[in-house]
């Protein structure tokens, strides 16, 4: 996959998790893209380091969307229901997807008591696929462009340190038998007398 290929996946995890106001994922998203960004600047320039740190994000990042299939699938103790995790535990907002699924139908509970007073209740239902799924095919997504990702910036380092390995600094262009030209006597400067 292409570079270009690699921004426009993190571009829509950004843009879902805003509408959805995912504040813990709109902050990693938004680490991932500089770390991209940071990754393409160092293929490049040749800049071995920039791709040794994006290698190390990319490890970060397999880890959090393993995180986020995790929490969608409520693996071990999470719980979407009782756990705000991914908006700081600030609002009760959650995927958007929940709503604005494929063929998904909401419909407003009207008189609620479970409700606080300025949020609604609301049944989602006839969905297609169920946002979940959603976000886990998106996380999943995410972690294969990664693990490719992390191959290609090591093969890459790895080219970029050999070639810095084989240069000869000391030795200038002796060892490519690059010889300079020598003066010839003709063309020696003579003192000129007046």
């Amino acid at each position: 996959p292409s570079p270009a290929l690699f921004q426009v996946a993190a571009l829509e995890r950004q843009i879902f998790d805003f509408l959805g106001y995912q504040w813990a994922p709109i902050l990693a998203n938004f680490l991932h893209i500089m770390a991209v960004i940071l990754g393409i600047f160092g293929t490049i320039q040749y800049r071995s380091r920039y791709l040794m740190m994006y290698a190390v994000w990319l490890v970060l990042w397999v880890g959090w969307n393993a995180f986020i299939i995790c929490f969608y699938l409520e693996v071990g103790r999470l719980s979407q229901d009782r756990d705000f995790i991914m908006t700081f535990n600030t609002s009760l907002h959650r995927s958007w997807w929940m709503e604005n699924g494929p063929g998904c139908l909401v419909t407003p509970v009207l008189n609620s008591k479970l409700a606080p007073e300025d949020h609604h209740v609301i049944t989602v239902s006839g969905c297609l696929l169920d946002y979940q799924y959603i976000e886990v095919v998106s996380s999943a997504t995410q972690i294969f462009l990664a693990l490719f990702g992390f191959v290609y910036a090591c093969y890459v380092s790895k080219v970029f340190l050999e070639e810095e390995d084989s240069f000869d600094f000391i030795g200038g262009f002796d060892s490519y038998g690059y010889q300079a030209p020598q003066k010839t006597s003709h063309l020696q400067l003579q003192p000129l007398y007046t």
